[in-house]
């Protein structure tokens, strides 16, 4: 069975169809790419599938269970994580606090402990600020836990919403054009870490890019959107080369 699917997805923006008929099936250990020119509605997907918007048509099956409708904190719960296209991080609170932060989501020791402190809590704190330490080793930015994000390069602070994304323990992970600004070295460590954070978590992960190259060497399949649409879905050869897609997008787009 698919760890997430998505059946029939619509929504309207006042008269505007943003997304219709929206369809993916992606099981645990895949990556899938979703493509197409801005404006085609894929980051709107990610917000009905994380429950930022509520779609009016369609459902969200995440391992079987119903979750479109259900508040986004309580999607990132069950698994479903994500980074955003526009990076939303708290400015002034240090890199390791971010990704802590995250973790809490999963805290066992209750109000009782959070007020009296106790041993279970300590014990939890520290596991959670281990798991948060490796998981920045494995983003290369360890070194720069202590740090306020407001001071951080922006590669960096790409680094850290990834991180942050992991830390809930996600079996999918949504990633909204994690490589946006950055260097072709940037992009190539990037690419690394994803594989790193696939091969280590067993994750489904569903990934945005406007840099196609990523797409290309990641992806096992892709889907191309367009006017909120699936135009054309199969593996990166056969994207590269359908006409629907070279029209609609590849035709107009640099290849990094």
């Amino acid at each position: 069975m698919p760890v997430l699917e998505v059946h029939k997805m619509s929504h309207n923006f006042g008269g505007l169809r943003a997304v219709n008929g929206y369809h993916l099936e992606i099981d645990a250990g895949q990556i899938r790419g979703l493509i197409g020119p801005n404006g085609a509605g894929k980051t709107t997907i990610f917000n009905l599938i994380s429950g930022i918007y509520a779609p009016m048509e369609g459902e969200v099956l995440l391992n079987g269970q119903k979750v479109n409708g259900l508040p986004s904190h309580r999607i990132a719960s069950m698994g479903i994580s994500r980074t955003f296209q526009n990076l939303l991080l708290w400015r002034h609170m240090t890199v390791l606090e971010h990704v802590k932060m995250a973790h809490y989501s999963r805290i066992r020791y209750g109000l009782v402990g959070a007020f009296f402190g106790t041993r279970k809590r300590r014990r939890e704190e520290e596991e959670i600020e281990g798991r948060a330490l490796e998981l920045l080793d494995m983003m290369g930015i360890r070194h720069l836990a202590n740090q306020v994000v407001l001071n951080l390069p922006y590669g960096a602070q790409r680094r850290v919403e990834m991180a942050r994304a992991l830390a809930t323990e996600p079996k999918v992970l949504l990633l909204d054009e994690p490589t946006a600004g950055m260097n072709p070295e940037e992009l190539v460590q990037i690419m690394e870490i994803i594989r790193r954070a696939h091969r280590e978590f067993g994750l489904a992960i569903l990934l945005i890019e406007h840099r196609l190259k990523v797409v290309m060497e990641l992806c096992e399949r892709i889907q191309t959107l367009n006017f909120g649409e699936v135009i054309a879905e199969g593996t990166p050869e056969e994207i590269q080369n359908d006409p629907k897609v070279i029209d609609a997008y590849l035709g107009k787009e640099s290849v990094i």
